[in-house]
């Protein structure tokens, strides 16, 4: 599958060209084979592993469903299986501001389901893998869901940037909780920017839809991937796919627009002993400021 013509993210048009867009390497083959050494050097090389299939689709399904069972009556489409997470089109009345108190999502990630899938050994026992030891969970998990419409997304930014009052020393994993294809919403990665300093694009948050938070890089991803003359990474994932990168890398998400809303989870792993942001040790909430 090749992604459509013309994309967008936070409403702002980027055109699909190889210029613009080339694909992520996939890793689950050294993931398999436990090479342990070739995994942490595809992740210093290309500041993250793509590794489709490497959880179990029938669970991260059952999570999905679990998530969108929450909601008042009207906000999933007619006759459509919450599993499936179709967008009515509507909003019910009442239903509070995303992620805040009062709404399932901020429910959601203080609830066994949620946490008890996140316990996988596979998620512990990779980041132990990647970052050399024992690693730690750190508490404040984010659970994202867009749906079309709302021209709403994750702008261009680095991670260290949402974190820096911790060590550098930590990984992010991001888990599509359904099929995500491009404009489904998902995350993109600019082609080798973990290796890029600050000042290179320290230029480009002078020109922002958040001119107060100088934490995002932009909201236009053309001319992020134009002025930094790389390109953005992308592919078609599937629910089980499981993406892991480093604070350094600048990504960002595609809007959704299609009726199969967006769904996903961040979870970030730290070396255990390692001094943690104190934003960071306690549960998400979208008003929460970090």
């Amino acid at each position: 599958m090749t992604p459509h013509p013309t994309l967008h993210s936070n409403g702002v048009p980027i055109s699909v060209t190889p210029d613009l867009f080339g694909p992520l390497t996939p890793s689950a083959d050294l993931f398999h084979e436990g090479d342990a050494d070739a995994l942490r050097a595809r992740l210093r090389a290309d500041g993250y592993l793509y590794l489709p299939g490497v959880l179990d689709r029938a669970e991260v399904l059952r999570l999905r469903g679990a998530y969108f069972s929450l909601f008042p009556a009207g906000y999933l489409a007619p006759g459509t299986d919450p599993e499936d997470g179709v967008f009515s089109g509507s909003v019910p009345a009442g239903l509070p501001a995303y992620g805040v108190a009062g709404h399932p999502a901020h429910t959601f990630v203080r609830s066994e389901p949620f946490l008890r899938f996140l316990r996988t050994p596979r998620l512990a026992g990779l980041a132990e893998t990647l970052l050399g030891g024992g690693v730690e969970m750190l508490p404040r998990r984010i659970l994202r869901h867009f749906h079309r419409g709302s021209d709403r997304a994750s702008r261009a930014h680095v991670d260290l940037d949402y974190m820096d009052g911790a060590s550098p020393q930590v990984l992010t994993t991001w888990i599509p909780v359904g099929d995500c294809p491009p404009r489904t919403g998902p995350l993109v990665y600019l082609e080798g920017s973990h290796t890029l300093a600050p000042e290179e694009y320290a230029p480009l948050r002078d020109t922002t839809d958040r001119p107060d938070d100088r934490r995002p890089i932009s909201h236009d991803l053309e001319r992020t991937a134009r002025h930094l003359g790389r390109r953005w990474l992308w592919t078609d994932f599937s629910a089980g796919d499981l993406m892991v990168h480093v604070p350094q890398i600048i990504h960002a998400s595609l809007d959704t627009t299609t009726d199969a809303m967006r769904l996903s989870v961040d979870v970030r792993f730290m070396r255990s002993g390692d001094a943690p942001d104190a934003r960071w040790l306690r549960p998400w909430s979208a008003d929460d400021g970090a």
